[in-house]
């Protein structure tokens, strides 16, 4: 299994991605909100962007973030 191409640790269930961040939001893709569950981390569907719930089952402290 490859590693997601970016990963995001964030404080909260609920998360929002549009493919925005190195790239202009208006290049991304359509705002779609996920919800981490108890696996501790969301993939996005378009960009496959990773969400790791801080402090949750799949957090790492090797893992890049906001």
């Amino acid at each position: 299994m490859q590693p997601p191409p970016e990963s995001v640790r964030v404080t909260t269930h609920k998360v929002a991605c549009d493919g925005s961040g190195v790239i202009d939001a208006a290049l991304g893709h359509p705002r779609i909100y996920l919800r981490i569950d108890e696996k501790g981390f969301v993939e996005c569907g378009y960009c496959d962007r990773r969400f790791v719930l801080e402090g949750g089952a799949a957090d790492e402290p090797n893992a890049t973030g906001a």
